[in-house]
């Protein structure tokens, strides 16, 4: 598992409206990627969130895009306004072909089967267990694969409670996550008898990918560009957190309790 370093080959046609202004970049694997860059420290550390997100979602396999470090050339910024950091590389997400954003005006859209109500509660887990802030019932941070019928879950920015690194993690309330959403209460509507087996598989999923990411943090935290600026320490000391016994418990009782609550609603 290594994540790859691209550089782009052409001139930047179009950055994001979004928050965080990220850019869609062409590199020289000849694919697309959506990249955010280094604009402070702190954004250097909703970076390393993103980077370690992304992995820790791919040993899950929740099917997010692959991506990849990026060094945008200086001159292929083509005029775009940014306070980006030429010598730092890019955090890029490869962009995806035969996908839709979810919305409320979307989900008619998704395969209504017992196996996409499991993928959606996998990945609540994960959130649950990464810390992750921003993906609920406003801000879904998901879009669906119309040609494979998967969610692709994205943005890993906020993990470890908004990239807080100098706080000990703290639990999601059901606000923070998914399960908020009215997509999570059209597939509860439609497999609620499927629930009882979904947590039993979830359970055990849940040992086996947190076991897998033990195995292969400090190979994640190494993929780390140094230019990033984050001290190795820090980074290795949160991550840890994640991997503590009683996180690991506590999680799985505060995600039980959450989705008990939201069914009885």
């Amino acid at each position: 598992m290594k994540i790859p370093v691209l550089n782009s080959v052409k001139a930047i046609e179009h950055q994001y409206k979004t928050g965080e202004e990220p850019v869609l970049v062409m590199c020289s694997d000849m694919n697309a990627y959506i990249c955010k860059y280094m604009r402070s420290t702190a954004a250097s550390y909703k970076l390393v969130s993103e980077l370690i997100g992304s992995e820790m979602a791919r040993i899950w396999h929740l099917n997010s895009p692959e991506t990849a470090i990026v060094n945008i050339k200086p001159d292929h910024w083509n005029g775009l306004r940014s306070s980006h950091s030429m010598t730092a590389p890019a955090f890029g997400s490869k962009k995806k072909m035969g996908v839709i954003d979810i919305t409320p005006a979307t989900i008619g859209e998704i395969e209504d089967l017992p196996i996409t109500f499991a993928q959606l509660l996998h990945i609540a887990l994960f959130d649950f267990w990464m810390a992750n802030e921003d993906r609920n019932a406003n801000n879904a941070n998901l879009m669906y694969d119309i040609v494979k019928h998967l969610f692709v879950p994205i943005d890993y920015g906020c993990v470890f409670n908004t990239a807080t690194y100098d706080y000990p993690l703290s639990q999601l309330t059901i606000t923070d996550s998914i399960l908020s959403s009215e997509l999570f209460e059209v597939l509860l509507s439609h497999h609620r008898t499927s629930l009882p087996t979904i947590i039993v598989d979830l359970d055990r999923a849940y040992a086996l990918n947190v076991g897998r990411c033990m195995e292969r943090v400090s190979k994640i935290i190494d993929m780390i560009p140094v230019e990033w600026n984050v001290p190795r320490g820090i980074i290795a000391k949160k991550v840890s957190e994640l991997l503590d016994p009683d996180w690991y418990d506590q999680v799985w009782l505060n995600f039980m309790e959450c989705l008990s609550e939201r069914i009885s609603l």
